[in-house]
């Protein structure tokens, strides 16, 4: 029997937001060990990987979904693909030699610039080999829609194992259900759509048993961004190109929590002070003196519900936004402004928008766009949970782990922080053309990292 599902409220929001130049595909690069997946005669078996890879599909059902439109209305469905070809998505590529760091950073940023097919399941994993000291490279892209958990594990998630086995199972056999007519996705769009003056009278009347639960749900989702305003203008809040540019940056994990302890600040904090005193000392470099800088509110938007926070959830529906520390110059002083910005944040919803987004028609997406496109935030943070334990692939440890995340419709610039392996590593995705000195603001944030050491040390 023909199956689909209709995307929830989250997802149908990804997809509201993408255009030619926002494409929502979040990249990870992760750096193993190359010896344990190496084959006889040299050269990474890219065949059981591949079939390792088949083998755990079971556990994310999405990797075997595509979309499809309604007719006429255009909202996306998932269907099952009955052309699924695992070589499409896993595919196989060489560094030139040496291969080193600066070589895997320009590879990814290519791969991120790249859209995910519409037409296919929204995944590809790169098995990058040639990185010197006998490792090699697993980047793995899948579009933002993966990362709600509606449908299983993640991509990576099912794939890496705090366990070093380097055997595995066969997968579960798997038979697409046949894809629905357009005649039968339209039929189930309008009996949705007929029973709307239902649905929409149960609202009501929950908003009238309700008075204030209501109200103060819509006024967090507008009343707060009146009230928060916009951004000031910059260089990164500009609507980003086709092409992506990326980098990274590696802490001590275990040092950078200490230098929070003794400054009295939270990691969180202490994340954003590093991040005001570097972008203070970028835009100098661009010609942005101090003085200009006091006049600036660069603000970060970091989801509201985060390990930061306490919370499990890190959907990207609820942002908390918090002005950066940009002109304080000394790490102290900085470190307490942005733990101040921390508590004084706006927290700003878009649980509505996306819940209209079910019932109004295919325009509402622009509506949306210009919604967040307002400059609410100059750039974005995520933090990712810790991963205490190594983690492996087939036996071959990983080394590393870097989020790469996808631009919003109106920031430049997005950073990703995950502490793994003692490290606290901070991914920087910008677009190439709006931020071509990115290795520069990488540099200010080693720098500021110096800096809030010694002034942690003097506390």
């Amino acid at each position: 029997m023909p199956g689909f599902e209709r995307l929830d409220a989250r997802e149908r929001l990804a997809f509201q937001l993408e255009d030619s130049h926002v494409h929502l595909a979040a990249t990870t690069a992760c750096v193993l060990e190359a010896g344990p997946l190496a084959r006889e005669g040299g050269g990474v078996d890219i065949d059981r990987i591949r079939a390792f890879v088949e083998s755990r599909l079971y556990r994310v059902p999405l990797c075997r979904k595509r979309v499809a439109r309604v007719p006429l209305e255009g909202a996306p469905v998932w269907v099952d693909d009955a052309n699924f070809n695992l070589q499409y998505h896993v595919r196989h590529t060489h560094l030139p030699v040496p291969g080193d760091e600066r070589l895997l950073k320009r590879l990814c940023g290519r791969l991120a610039s790249q859209r995910l097919d519409p037409e296919r399941p929204l995944w590809e994993l790169w098995v990058v080999e040639g990185l010197a000291g006998d490792r090699c490279a697993l980047v793995a892209k899948a579009h933002e829609s993966f990362a709600r958990g509606r449908f299983g594990q993640g991509l990576l998630e099912a794939l890496l194992s705090p366990l070093p086995d380097k055997g595995f199972e066969p997968g579960p056999a798997w038979l697409p259900q046949p894809a629905p007519s357009g005649r039968a996705l339209l039929d189930a769009a309008m009996r949705r759509r007929l029973a709307f003056p239902l649905a929409f009278a149960r609202g009501a009347l929950a908003a009238v048993r309700e008075p204030e639960a209501f109200r103060s749900e819509l006024e967090r989702t507008l009343g707060t961004l009146r009230r928060a305003g916009a951004a000031s203008e910059s260089p990164l809040d500009q609507p980003p190109g086709p092409h992506r540019r990326v980098d990274w940056l590696a802490l001590d994990a275990h040092a950078f929590g200490e230098n929070a302890a003794r400054l009295g600040a939270g990691e969180e904090a202490l994340v954003l002070a590093l991040l005001g005193g570097a972008l203070g000392r970028f835009f100098e470099q661009r010609g942005l003196p101090l003085a200009f800088q006091r006049d600036l509110h660069l603000r970060v938007a970091l989801p509201a519900a985060s390990e930061w926070s306490g919370e499990a959830d890190g959907g990207a529906l609820a942002w908390r936004v918090a002005e950066l520390p940009l002109a304080e110059r000394d790490p102290a002083s900085r470190v307490r402004a942005a733990t101040h910005a921390l508590r004084a944040a706006a927290e700003v919803s878009f649980e509505l928008l996306a819940e209209a987004g079910e019932w109004l028609p295919a325009g509402f997406a622009a509506f949306v766009r210009r919604q967040l496109g307002m400059r609410l935030a100059n750039l974005s943070l995520t933090r990712f949970p810790a991963r205490p334990e190594p983690l492996f692939l087939l036996g071959a440890r990983v080394l590393e782990l870097v989020p790469l995340l996808p631009l919003p419709p109106r920031q430049a610039l997005r950073i990703g922080v995950v502490p793994y392996g003692g490290a606290l590593r901070l991914g920087f995705s910008a677009d190439w053309d709006l931020v071509p000195d990115l290795h520069d603001l990488v540099l200010a944030c080693a720098e500021g990292a110096s800096e809030l050491e010694v002034a942690a040390r003097a506390a």
